[in-house]
């Protein structure tokens, strides 16, 4: 008996099946995002091109993201990438995957400088370097520092600038915060952003199991209240941020009032600010143009 040819249609038609029979809530953009991968077509193009077959190499790619899906890791780290808004950047294990709320958070940031032709701009706690290289693009003039602490998210953000030819405007740097910029730019930044660790301690048991059993511990666990480094980022961006910059921090819905409050003793125009759903999603504050 001839082997069965496997085409495109085929393979995501069983892709589908096989995922939603193990619990993917959604097991038919995982399946197009696996075979996309595993082929190198696009997701419109798994249709157009539905009678391909598969080669053995791509049917054994296939097999291999399946089985890892099934397993529970998220698609983002079995497919190597993920679309953050104009962009699509490289992650892997032990970085944090971009969500679509902090899109709008880097939004925040883009208005700030809108009007400023080159903004210096520092991105902490940068992962995948989404934020910084998203700034970078859609502001053709901003120069970006992204600084983290995680060698593997330094390499990854580096990787990402390279590929996506912004590395000249946007330098990685590793270390705590923003110890790693240089310090003749102190008291330059029109923006300092982030995205740093913000969940309870004890929250983090609780957190889906895709989260909780993959993406790194050291990206989400912000202390007893979820507000450690927060604070850090307070004190710090003062001695960074130029006279009337902004800072912009994401941060859990349950506490970003409570940031927004503590914000106050050093910053002016603290904003809370919420995300595409409404929630309460992040804080913008600005350093006082005077202390005077």
């Amino acid at each position: 008996m001839a082997e069965q040819v496997w085409t495109v249609r085929a393979a995501l038609d069983w892709t589908r099946g096989f995922l939603g029979e193990r619990g993917d809530e959604h097991p038919r953009r995982s399946a197009e995002w696996l075979l996309s991968a595993a082929t190198g077509l696009s997701r419109v193009e798994l249709y157009a091109y539905h009678d391909r077959p598969l080669s053995p190499e791509e049917r054994a790619m296939l097999r291999e993201g399946v089985k890892r899906r099934a397993a529970g890791e998220p698609l983002q780290y079995v497919t190597g990438e993920v679309a953050f808004r104009h962009l699509v950047v490289k992650v892997r294990l032990g970085v944090l995957i971009p969500r679509p709320e902090t899109e709008v958070v880097t939004q925040a940031a883009l208005d700030a400088v809108v009007d400023v032709p080159a903004p210096l701009i520092a991105d902490v706690c940068t992962g995948s370097g989404c934020i910084a290289l998203a700034l970078a693009q859609e502001h053709e003039g901003a120069e970006v520092f992204a600084t983290d602490i995680s060698a593997v998210c330094v390499e990854t953000a580096a990787g990402n600038a390279e590929r996506l030819g912004l590395a000249e405007r946007v330098r990685v740097l590793e270390g705590d915060l923003l110890a790693p910029l240089p310090g003749e730019l102190r008291g330059r930044f029109d923006v300092v952003i982030s995205n740093p660790p913000y969940i309870p301690s004890a929250d983090l048991p609780d957190l889906p199991a895709e989260v909780a059993g993959f993406e790194p511990h050291l990206a989400l666990d912000g202390g007893a209240d979820g507000l450690d480094v927060f604070r850090r980022l307070l004190a710090e961006a003062r001695s960074w941020l130029a006279p009337g910059g902004l800072l912009v921090v994401e941060l859990d819905e349950s506490r970003v009032k409570a940031a927004a409050q503590e914000a106050q003793e050093w910053y002016e125009q603290v904003r809370v600010n919420g995300d595409l759903t409404g929630r309460d999603r992040f804080v913008t504050a600005r350093l006082p143009r005077s202390t005077l």
